[in-house]
């Protein structure tokens, strides 16, 4: 029946088929999918639920140099256009997480600062995501699992910014 080449486009060699790296692809956005609401679940300090973007932010500041970052650069790294992150970071600089910041050498250049109140509540969204990940990923996939993951993400991610 179908084999090892079965369903390839580009001719019999070994390896996946077509389907098994779509099926594959596939997977990977579905857990994805299902396993984010979860893994955000309860991270808010405020007891309600954290929109990733939010919590995506913090992160990032919390473990930059001197808690800041060029808003262009973060808005690239949570995936957001520069307007929708415009009106990110203004929600957030309102409930006193962040402020922005010129840079002394370079007008264009605009930075996105996590404020005490900001390390404050990213230090607790922190402590709360972890014990979501080890509850959710960490126990179903084990530490070899996770350490796999993290090498295959990362050779995607710097393989996908190779040509940029």
């Amino acid at each position: 029946m179908g084999g090892p080449t079965a369903g390839r486009a580009d001719g019999p060699t070994e390896g996946p088929t077509d389907d098994d790296l779509i099926t594959a692809w596939g997977l990977v956005h579905e857990a994805l999918r299902d396993i984010d609401p979860m893994l955000l679940k309860g991270v808010d300090v405020s007891g309600g639920e954290m929109a990733g973007p939010w919590f995506e932010v913090l992160i990032r500041l919390q473990r930059s140099p001197e808690h800041r970052l060029p808003m262009s650069r973060l808005a690239r790294e949570v995936s957001l256009s520069s307007g929708g992150f415009t009106k990110l970071a203004d929600r957030m600089a309102h409930k006193g997480y962040l402020a922005r910041e010129s840079c002394p050498t370079d007008r264009r250049v605009v930075y996105a600062v996590l404020t005490p109140a900001g390390r404050e509540v990213a230090d607790e969204a922190k402590v709360r995501h972890a014990a979501l990940l080890r509850e959710h990923v960490l126990s179903v996939i084990g530490a070899e699992g996770v350490a796999k993951l993290a090498e295959l993400a990362r050779a995607l991610r710097d393989n996908a910014r190779a040509g940029e």
